[in-house]
């Protein structure tokens, strides 16, 4: 099963049991050529969006991203992917719409550069995010207004050659929690902390104001291509890990 394929179809339907986290890894380069296919399988909405990209590679980025996202529910809702439909909290965060929202089913999605990471989940919350890492950032400015205190000291104690990558990964560990929770703007991202090395079983290390929300997620790293860090982060710690290519944890 190629996903990097622009031909990419599924032979048989997809299976999502209630204690599995399912992770999709996308080469958004090898797909762009499939822009007229992605074109047909989008809502009015979507394509109205994908034309507001005005650089050409950005737009079939998006149009890939979203085709791939419903073609891989279609897959788990054994349904064309013509026929699923969204709807949005109050807000923002994505989720089925009818007939499918009973399905409990929840999914995230996050691309960046010429990567995409899709992760989906059965009645438990799930978010995720990916970045392109960027070597001419301002890594302590971004932090004072963004980071907690403790992450800030974190970050300050990680040797320059890896402090980049240190706030890459912090960021897409926040990143991923809170569109887990579906607060977007809403929540500060001062008000939780997360562990910045590497290899963190649960990067979760405290919430505020309440504590107990702590124990009630789970945020890891994801493996990603080099030049990219990614996160996901899901309701509890009850779970099997499987990747898009059929590794499993």
């Amino acid at each position: 099963m190629n996903i990097s394929d622009p031909a990419f179809h599924l032979e048989a339907p997809l299976t999502l049991p209630e204690n599995e986290v399912q992770l999709w890894r996308l080469g958004l380069e090898s797909l762009a050529g499939g822009e007229n296919r992605w074109q047909q399988l989008l809502s009015a909405d979507e394509r109205a969006r994908a034309r507001r990209f005005l650089v050409l590679p950005v737009r079939q980025h998006f149009m890939a991203t979203r085709a791939l996202l419903r073609i891989l529910l279609a897959g788990y809702l054994e349904t064309n992917p013509k026929q699923v439909t969204f709807r949005h909290s109050a807000k923002q965060k994505p989720s089925l719409g009818p007939p499918h929202a009973e399905s409990g089913i929840s999914f995230n999605v996050a691309h960046s550069g010429g990567l995409a990471l899709l992760g989906f989940s059965r009645k438990r919350e799930i978010g995720v995010d990916v970045e392109q890492v960027r070597r001419d950032i301002d890594v302590e400015g971004i932090a004072r207004r963004f980071f907690s205190l403790h992450e800030q000291k974190q970050l300050a104690d990680v040797p320059a050659e890896g402090k980049i990558d240190a706030f890459f990964r912090c960021w897409t560990r926040k990143e991923a929690y809170v569109k887990a929770k579906g607060e977007g703007l809403w929540l500060p991202l001062d008000q939780f902390d997360v562990c910045v090395a590497a290899g963190a079983e649960n990067a979760l290390l405290a919430t505020r104001p309440d504590g107990a929300e702590t124990a009630r997620w789970t945020v890891r790293e994801v493996a990603v291509d080099p030049g990219y860090v990614a996160a996901f982060c899901v309701a509890g710690g009850d779970f099997r890990l499987q990747d898009w290519n059929g590794a499993a944890s």
